[in-house]
């Protein structure tokens, strides 16, 4: 797959599936509105612009040593959860502090990230290997 293509499948699986699983936690657990949802979810898309084609390098990184596991299955799971986490937590806890979170407020709120990060990492690296296998063919095929 072309660079271009990669970028164009990391930063559209990032971007739909945050705005989709963000509002569903938003609105459902965290008590947004939906007006308060959209407005969060659009101030992200610039953030997950950034951060989708250095995530799926480092993912792609992670996922070379899915072989050290018995099973396939299995270490995709646990490297897709460990990639996601350790990219994402700084990314957060950045996003957090700029905000004028104290320190306590920071990892407190990181901490509880991690949780809902565990939930998500499989799901998204499933969804982001399906949008890259349509951004090359065209066609939706199994991740």
């Amino acid at each position: 797959m072309s660079i271009k293509r990669e970028t164009l499948a990391d930063t559209f699986a990032l971007i739909s599936f945050g705005l989709v699983v963000g509002m569903l936690v938003e609105i459902l657990v965290a008590g947004l509105t939906i007006e308060q949802s959209l407005q969060s979810r659009l101030m992200s898309i610039p953030v997950n612009m950034l951060i989708a084609r250095p995530y799926g390098i480092y993912r792609d990184w992670m996922m070379c040593y899915s072989r050290l596991f018995g099973s396939r299955r299995v270490g995709n799971t646990v490297l897709d959860i460990f990639a996601f986490i350790s990219f994402q937590i700084p990314v957060y806890a950045a996003l957090i502090a700029i905000t004028g979170a104290t320190m306590e407020q920071v990892i407190t709120a990181s901490l509880g990230q991690i949780g809902a990060l565990m939930l998500m990492a499989r799901p998204y690296g499933v969804y982001m290997q399906l949008c890259r296998n349509w951004f090359v063919s065209g066609s939706m095929r199994a991740a």
